[in-house]
C-alpha cells in the first residue's frame, strides 16, 4: 500500500509538520505522487491478551496528494464483507468520510466527534485514514535518529486547528534514503496513544513503498499488522466510482 490510508498510510499521516522539516515531507510526497493506486492486504488484529483475527480489504485511491479520494472496501471474513468507507480529503479542513454497511442497508456519514474511534475492530481510527496537507500542521525539525539500522530525519508536528484532530501532536521518522516514512508516534495531550511502524520498504513501479505496516494502539495494548499483497500505481479509474452511491456497488 502507498504510504497515508491510511494509508497511503504512512505518506498519509506524514504531513504534520516547519520550515526545513516542510521541505523533507514535501520531497517524500513528491517522490510517493501517483494519479492512482489499487491494493489487496490482509489484517492481523491482535488484542491485549494475544488473541488474533484476521480481516481483508481492497484500497482504491484517486487524485492529487490532500485532495484525493479513496475507498477502502473489506473482502473477509464473510460478516463484514462488503463494509466500505469512502473518504475524500480537503487540502484546507479535516475529510470528510461516509460508512457503507450491507448489513443494515445503508451509509453513515462519520462525525468529526467520532474520528477519534477505532475502525472497525482495527486499531486505526477514522483520523488516521485521511491525508492532511503540510500547510495544516506547524512543525520543526527535532534532529536525527535511526529506526530499523536507517538513519531517519526526526520531526514533531502540531495541528494549527486543535478541535480537528483527536491528536495534540505527533513525531514522524523520514528515511533519509528514499525519503520513505519509517515511523509515526502520535500522542494526544503528553501520552502516547499510538505508534504506526513502516517495513518492507521496496522499490513498486519505481516508488519506494512500505509493504508491511504495524499500527499499534498503546492504550489498549492491541495492534494491527497491515500486510499489502498485490498493489498496483498509476491504474485506469473513474471520478464517479468515489461518491457515496458507488460504496453500494459490490467489487
Amino acid at each position: 500500500m502507498k504510504t497515508g490510508v491510511l494509508l497511503c498510510l504512512c505518506v498519509s499521516v506524514a504531513v504534520c509538520f516547519g520550515q526545513d522539516a516542510r521541505q523533507i515531507v514535501e520531497e517524500s510526497q513528491k517522490r510517493t505522487r501517483t494519479a492512482s493506486q489499487r491494493s489487496e492486504s490482509l489484517l492481523k488484529v491482535v488484542d491485549a491478551n494475544g488473541r488474533t483475527s484476521e480481516k481483508r480489504w481492497q484500497f482504491f485511491r484517486i487524485g492529487s496528494y490532500g485532495n484525493s479520494k479513496a475507498i477502502i472496501r473489506f473482502t473477509a471474513p464473510a460478516e463484514v464483507k462488503g463494509v466500505a468507507l469512502l473518504v475524500i480529503n480537503h487540502p484546507d479542513r479535516s475529510s470528510d468520510q461516509w460508512m457503507w454497511t450491507p448489513a443494515i442497508g445503508r451509509e453513515r456519514r462519520i462525525a468529526l466527534q467520532d474520528r477519534s474511534t477505532r475502525f472497525f475492530g482495527t486499531d486505526f481510527s477514522f483520523e488516521d485514514l485521511e491525508e492532511r496537507d503540510v500547510n495544516q500542521f506547524d512543525f520543526d525539525l527535532q534532529g536525527e535518529e535511526s529506526i530499523d539500522g536507517a538513519p531517519c530525519w526526526r520531526i514533531r508536528g502540531k495541528p494549527k486547528h486543535t478541535k480537528t484532530s483527536q491528536y495534540s501532536h505527533s513525531i514522524l521518522w523520514i528515511r533519509k534514503d528514499h525519503y520513505v516514512v519509517a515511523q509515526l508516534e502520535a500522542y494526544v495531550k503528553e501520552q502516547l496513544a499510538r505508534r504506526l511502524r513502516c517495513r518492507r520498504i521496496e522499490n513498486i513501479q519505481g516508488i519506494w513503498t512500505a509493504r508491511a505496516l504495524e499500527m499499534e494502539d498503546v492504550r489498549r495494548k492491541s495492534r494491527t499488522l497491515l500486510e499489502t499483497q498485490k498493489l498496483e500505481y498509476n491504474v485506469p479509474m473513474k471520478e464517479e466510482d468515489f461518491t457515496v452511491q458507488a460504496l453500494r456497488r459490490a467489487e
